[in-house]
């Protein structure tokens, strides 16, 4: 998958997990796994050296990591949540919305960003889409697994 020219919505914080995972990459466990190959290298056969396999693996996983972590925070668009519009949802918006009774709270991230379990949906996902621009006391429907939802919007912060 190629992200060349793909922006990168992220909130501050989310900006900054990537940051601190590139530097605990690069400053720690990249260091870390080059000293396991050294000394599985010492061993002599590396052609029978599991430990000296499982590192070469490992380093390769951590330098694609690295190599992608740095594309995502040079394509980083920072969602500025102090200053979003609250009378449309927006990224950045916190949204309340009602859905069979019961209301929910949602914030709308980059697709980065999202965690379903805490309520970070993706302004790409049918529901991210469908509440984007809409008003307090707008309904919209969502197509869902279970069938339509219809979710009407309580307030935007």
């Amino acid at each position: 998958m190629s992200l060349d020219n793909k922006k990168m919505y992220l909130t501050p914080k989310g900006l900054e997990n990537l940051k601190k995972e590139h530097e605990d990459l690069v400053n720690k466990r990249r260091p870390e796994v080059i000293e396991r190959l050294s000394t599985a290298r010492e061993m002599g056969d590396l052609s029978e050296n599991a430990e000296y396999t499982a590192a070469r693996e490992e380093l390769s996983f951590i330098d694609g990591r690295i190599e992608e972590l740095e594309s995502f925070i040079k394509q980083a668009v920072i969602i500025d949540e102090a200053n979003h519009k609250t009378k449309s949802v927006d990224l950045g918006s916190e949204v309340t919305v009602k859905v069979k009774g019961k209301k929910e709270i949602f914030t709308l991230v980059g697709e980065w960003e999202a965690d379903p379990q805490e309520k970070k949906i993706s302004h790409e996902s049918p529901l991210g889409k469908a509440l984007i621009g809409k008003t307090v006391g707008d309904d919209i429907e969502v197509e869902a697994p279970a069938g339509k939802m219809v979710y009407t919007i309580v307030s935007i912060g």
